[in-house]
């Protein structure tokens, strides 16, 4: 692209000094539109309007190479660069709208426009749902041969190509293939009732904390209040909502059992040996990188039960309870402009070299976010990677604490992975599967708390980002793991054949909450009904990935910090890599084996140095 080579005409250093320079722009609060410029996927409606139309008239060019795969390599390049080529267009109409729809959700205009676009990829996927099934019916040795022929496969589509021959033995015919996809909708109704049973049906419970105030305790009333100042309050949010989960017991029990039977079926008619091993298939996980992640964890469950401890003293407590892990450790009345962020992250992420920073520098320069909540906006934070051939977009919803700075070098990290990873791939191999994509954002996270460690004055100060890690190591290592586990014996004990109910996950979960909160953690045996209020469950085992993400970005920032260019530069590589290949392959070759217990070792390591230091502190 044009964009590229005008920015390698330019070094690195220059960059840096020409964009460090430029402030950041819509730097007040709650401002009263969006800050974006979305102009540069499509100048206006009309011309996005005139894309949409081009391409779905282009679809039905797909089919004329219907049963002609095999013919040759070059007849083979061409259908496969117009499915990529269609796939590109049509991934950037869906951009447009979505980020149009989500600068305000109750614009019906956009709504609908949304939906224009969804059912375009919806025929994008069925015009090309015949071509895997006509690739494996080539064959291994045809396709290789056509690859080893073609620049273009072998540049383009080779991994490509390559991946849906090694999942040969676990694809169906096509009348089987069609089946399996009829029965999606059936199978996915347990998630669906789930969700129901939490958003509608529950009669949820009504309390009055001691502030006087009365609180609806649904999901939101019940996230909002679990960290009252109050002790009694946060008994109180607890004891009534987990209370009315397990009113309705038998009910999620029935869900989450029929959810297990379907991911068994799926694994049954693909021929894997469990649903484990079908869940991993898609990105050629090994299992041992699940139970290795469930292992590792338990070995360090010492350091969390000390920091559980070391949480009651510093909030003054006579004991701890599971009420008592959602307040904050330490108040910090610092607030940050958006300027100050942008800066903030600048100087945090100098330890990953000068191209990092020139891209960083200038992307966050530009009009690529919306970053303040607003009415009407979506609450969400994400970066949006899909039109590739434009940049990535951010929508935001910054708070100005420390947490809204976080977020905001958390979805940068997102940005600056796609923003390598396209400068280094192709198209086809430049996105990247969910094992690595939380790594970049989450290594900016740490390089941010090491950052403001370094500067900070005051002991409060120390242990409020000293808490930020901690309660970082707890909620996404220690709790994803938790439920990872969950998810691990729920399957297992179906898989043996054990009848599965309410009562069964109830204590199933209770065991877990036990062993992975210690001897001396206060916990009513209403609480195991939290199970039931986790939705990635019905994701099933896509949690595991949390704690594998934050347990790479911690091994990569730990030897960052204490390394030279090598280590950056063995990070960097992954973030490049994109998906040219299978994650753990691409972690491999970066000095990081996802199977070992190295990685998980070194986040439980680290954990013990940031309690050192706290109770060093508080000492």
């Amino acid at each position: 692209m044009t964009e590229v080579t005008r920015r390698e005409a330019l070094t690195a250093a220059a960059l840096v000094t020409l964009a460090a320079a430029a402030p950041a722009w819509g730097q007040t609060a709650g401002g009263t539109g969006p800050l974006w410029d979305l102009s540069e996927i499509y100048p206006d409606d009309a011309a996005w309007d005139a894309a949409r139309k081009t391409a779905l008239a282009a679809l039905p060019g797909i089919g004329k190479y219907k049963g002609k795969l095999g013919t040759s390599a070059d007849v083979l390049a061409e259908a496969l660069v117009l499915q990529s080529d269609l796939g590109r267009t049509i991934a950037r109409i869906y951009v447009y709208t979505a980020l149009k729809a989500d600068e305000d959700v109750r614009n019906s205009g956009y709504q609908e426009k949304l939906s224009q676009s969804r059912d375009l990829y919806t025929a994008f996927g069925e015009a090309i749902s015949w071509m895997s099934p006509e690739l494996l019916g080539v064959g291994e040795a045809r396709i290789k041969g056509f690859v080893a022929a073609n620049a273009t496969l072998a540049k383009r589509f080779d991994f490509y190509l390559a991946d849906i021959v090694r999942q040969a033995a676990h694809t169906l015919s096509p009348e089987g293939e069609s089946l399996l996809a009829s029965v999606g909708a059936p199978l996915g109704a347990p998630q669906q009732i789930s969700g129901q049973l939490r958003s509608s049906d529950i009669p949820w419970p009504t309390i009055k904390l001691s502030t006087g105030k009365e609180v609806r305790l649904d999901s939101q009333g019940y996230t909002l209040n679990r960290d009252a100042p109050n002790r009694e309050d946060r008994k109180a949010v607890f004891n009534a909502f987990w209370t009315a989960h397990g009113k309705f017991k038998n009910s999620f029990g029935a869900t989450y059992a029929a959810k297990i039977k379907g991911n068994m079926f799926y694994a049954k008619a693909r021929k894997y040996p469990s649903a484990l091993a079908n869940a991993l298939s898609g990105s050629n996980i090994p299992e041992g990188v699940y139970r290795t992640l469930v292992a590792e964890a338990n070995k360090g469950l010492p350091q969390l039960h000390r920091y559980f401890e070391l949480r009651r003293r510093i909030l003054k407590l006579p004991d701890i309870h599971y009420y008592d892990i959602y307040p904050p450790l330490v108040s910090l009345d610092r607030t940050f402009t958006l300027d100050q962020m942008r800066a903030t992250t600048l100087e945090a992420v100098k330890p990953l070299g000068t191209d990092y920073q020139a891209r960083i520098a200038k992307a966050t320069a530009a009009k690529w976010m919306d970053p303040w909540p607003r009415e009407g906006k979506n609450p969400g934070a994400y970066m949006q990677p899909g039109a590739y051939d434009v940049h990535p977009f951010l929508l935001l919803n910054l708070s100005e604490k420390y947490d809204g700075m976080s977020t905001y070098a958390h979805e940068w990290g997102h940005a600056l992975h796609s923003l390598l990873s396209n400068a280094t791939q192709v198209y086809d191999k430049a996105d990247y599967p969910i094992f690595l994509a939380e790594i970049a954002s989450t290594l900016n996270e740490q390089l941010l708390v090491a950052h403001m460690l370094k500067s900070a004055k005051t002991r409060e100060e120390k242990l409020f980002y000293l808490g930020q890690q901690m309660e970082n190591y707890r909620g996404t290592f220690f709790r994803q793991t938790m439920f990872a586990e969950f998810e691990l014996v729920a399957h297992d004990k179906a898989e043996a054949g054990e009848g599965m109910s309410g009562a069964k996950f109830n204590d199933i979960y209770f065991d877990l909450l036990k062993r992975y909160h210690g001897p001396n953690f206060g916990l009513d045996p209403a609480y195991a009904n939290e199970w039931a209020f986790i939705p990635h469950f019905y994701n099933s085992f896509y949690v595991y990935q949390y704690a594998t993400c934050i347990s790479a970005a911690t091994f990569f920032a730990q030897a960052i910090l204490k390394g030279g260019p090598k280590e950056r530069d063995n990070y960097l590589s992954v973030l490049k890599a994109g998906g040219s290949d299978y994650p753990v392959e691409i972690l491999k070759r970066a000095g990081l084996d996802m199977a070992s217990p190295a990685p998980y070792q070194a986040l439980v390591a680290d954990f013990k140095s940031v309690l050192d230091q706290a109770e060093a502190l508080m000492a």
